[in-house]
């Protein structure tokens, strides 16, 4: 198409779909300018983020303190998930011959939200499916290890087992402390597990059942001495941290957007290192497996709900407007304030490390004598607050977990330590 007839097509009607979108959410994104403005002038923090939360589309009357499994959407994001569904129900020529050209922008977005290069980028699905692509990627010989932790999500946790019983390779799972004390008996607990058959260290970066954030810089640093691929399973961190792929230093890292960062379900993040990438065979082939010479080689998948993607595009976009640093520090106040509460309560015994090197906006706990499953029931009856259970009796990980997004208040933690200081006084 040249250019004359392209501008021509530009004003028809996926252009003019486009457009109205722009105005949709022009007016959302001028708030939280205004927002932004205001907290310089010394606005209050609480009043910054009850602002914010109503940006979000969820019921008014719901405390939504599990997104650690799914969050809710940024009215943006739904507002643009909608548009281009509509696009795609009423013009499908666009959807394979316009709207694909939008995605390597997106990568590009993705990119710099992770501070990686674009052709280190694929957009899959999820965690799982980019963890399974480096499990089955890599060659293998009989005896070959891999070192996982104790607490692995069943994701990062059976493909490796799917290999061992395949290929015959040794899975060594190094015992985590429920919650370790500090960064150095992770990283000596890693270190003391590597031998000379070690080719990957898998672990979770963002710990799904503890809470826990790994170490995965100094774990990277150690292995690559060695020449041990690293895979980092952060299913919560694209969204509630801060993230520097090339400061953390792994080969691949695997999260999803739909948890921490408002996109919609079935968009995922997969990076995997320029250095690194002819280590792995891509898992599903078509067009381009051999020739891609970048990471979109591992999303060979044909045709994708498009749409999607440009959601994720549009929660990247939410997010850079409130500022990723200014996130992540909301969270990790609103998780302290949480664990701080939560010391002085009788019989809660906390699975997540106060250190804020060691932990972010996930928290697990206990409570004895108080059955998990009537600890989240109490609290969705009596204040409508979402958690839930999590862990297992096998290593003392049975509780349940709590996420503290950029959407909670303090008032809303608040009600959830009244809750639990009711049930344990009660026992």
């Amino acid at each position: 198409m040249d250019r004359r007839n392209f501008v021509a097509y530009l004003a028809g009607a996926t252009a003019m779909s486009t457009k109205s979108l722009i105005t949709l959410n022009s007016d959302i994104y001028g708030s939280i300018e205004q927002l932004n403005q205001s907290l310089q002038q010394g606005s209050p923090d609480g009043a910054y983020w009850e602002a914010l939360r109503k940006h979000f589309i969820m019921q008014e009357d719901l405390i939504m303190m599990n997104n650690g499994t799914l969050g809710p959407m940024p009215e943006p994001v739904f507002n643009t998930v909608v548009q281009y569904f509509k696009v795609q129900a009423t013009n499908p020529y666009d959807c394979y011959n316009f709207l694909p050209r939008k995605k390597n922008e997106i990568r590009t977005r993705l990119a710099n939200f992770i501070n990686a290069d674009p052709d280190e980028v694929a957009i899959n699905r999820n965690t799982t499916e980019g963890m399974s692509a480096v499990a089955t990627g890599m060659d293998f010989q009989p005896g070959d290890e891999v070192i996982i932790s104790s607490q692995e999500h069943p994701a990062g946790y059976h493909p490796w087992k799917l290999q061992e019983k395949r290929h015959g390779i040794k899975i060594v799972e190094v015992p985590v402390g429920v919650p370790p004390k500090n960064k150095s008996e992770i990283i000596d607990a890693f270190a003391g597990a590597i031998t000379p058959r070690t080719r990957v260290i898998s672990v979770s970066h963002t710990v799904y059942i503890t809470g826990l954030i790994f170490p995965i810089k100094e774990l990277s640093e150690i292995a690559h001495e060695q020449g041990i691929f690293v895979l980092a399973d952060s299913a919560h961190g694209i969204g509630m941290l801060d993230l520097d792929m090339h400061d953390l230093g792994v080969d691949a890292f695997a999260s999803s957007p739909y948890k921490w960062c408002g996109a919609p379900a079935g968009c995922g993040l997969f990076y995997v290192r320029r250095e690194s990438q002819d280590r792995l065979w891509p898992a599903v082939a078509s067009s381009g497996w051999d020739t891609v010479q970048s990471a979109a080689r591992f999303e060979t998948l044909g045709q994708r709900a498009d749409p999607l993607t440009f959601g994720l595009g549009e929660a990247l976009d939410f997010q850079n407007r409130i500022g990723r640093g200014r996130i992540q520090r909301r969270i990790q106040t609103l998780a302290k304030h949480l664990k701080d509460g939560l010391k002085g309560i009788p019989g809660v015994r906390l699975h997540t490390s106060h250190d804020p090197l060691l932990s972010a906006g996930l928290v697990a706990f206990s409570v004895e004598g108080v059955e998990p499953n009537d600890l989240v029931n109490y609290l969705r009856e009596k204040y409508n607050i979402v958690i839930r259970t999590i862990g297992r009796d096998r290593d003392n990980t049975r509780g349940v977990r709590v996420s503290t997004h950029i959407f909670v208040t303090m008032e809303h933690v608040d009600l959830l330590l009244e809750g639990v200081d009711y049930m344990a006084r009660r026992v």
